[in-house]
């Protein structure tokens, strides 16, 4: 009997080989952090999720967090792609006019772009992402290692649209941003239970008509007023 980690684990019917296989794991993984959290999660759930041994999850990944940084990592690599080349787009078509809103459309438009193919693999993940953006004890270590450098970029193109602006102001609004952009892509259906069904959360053209214009609005007023420390 073959019981190499490439192998098929006894009992089960692994969803493919090699990369295929190592993809479901991440998957189903994704599918349940985004549910339940890191520490509501086991590697025996995500085992089963996937239809393979958990010895298979710690041949490819290790202990859980590894599992997890692979998870949170896949997604990030492409977001952080997108948005790069959104905002250099941006700037190169608008060098010398940017506006507050060209940027914020740029940084938040790959993420609403996703969201709107109804790829469940995207909604997980823009979840994950919101669960972990509002955890105290680690959340915030992760996102700087997977998220920094964008969210860097994008302070730096708000400056070059608002050149009179604190950099001290331009993080607080970031900060602002990034809990409105998470919240409408996490989809939680609680607009629609407070509109009596005049708002879907998952109306992605309804959010993107006004996500961009209230967080521009806001990060412009924030500056105008110059706030005291």
């Amino acid at each position: 009997m073959n019981d190499s980690p490439g192998a098929a684990p006894r009992g089960r019917r692994p969803k493919g080989q090699g990369p295929d296989l190592r993809e479901a794991i991440l998957d189903a993984a994704e599918a349940l952090f985004s549910r339940h959290g890191f520490y509501g999660v086991t590697v025996r759930q995500v085992a089963s999720e996937a239809g393979v041994d958990t010895a298979l999850i710690h041949y490819y990944f290790g202990a859980k967090r590894e599992l997890f940084d692979s998870v949170f990592a896949r997604r990030a690599e492409i977001l952080n792609e997108a948005r790069l080349r959104a905002m250099q787009a941006y700037e190169d078509g608008a060098a010398g006019r940017m506006s507050v809103e060209g940027v914020i459309e740029a940084f938040i438009g790959p993420l609403i772009e996703l969201s709107m193919t109804n790829d469940e693999g995207w909604k997980n993940y823009f979840r994950l992402v919101a669960l972990v953006n509002n955890t105290p004890a680690w959340g915030g270590e992760t996102m700087h290692r997977f998220f920094d450098p964008v969210v860097h970029r994008l302070v730096d193109s708000l400056k070059a649209a608002l050149p009179g602006a604190e950099t001290r102001d331009l993080y607080w609004c970031y900060q602002f941003l990034t809990g409105s952009m998470m919240l409408a892509l996490s989809e939680t259906g609680r607009i629609d239970q407070l509109s009596d069904g005049l708002c879907r959360s998952t109306d992605m053209e309804a959010v993107r008509a006004r996500l961009y214009a209230y967080c521009a609005a806001g990060i412009a007023e924030v500056v105008r007023r110059k706030p005291s420390p």
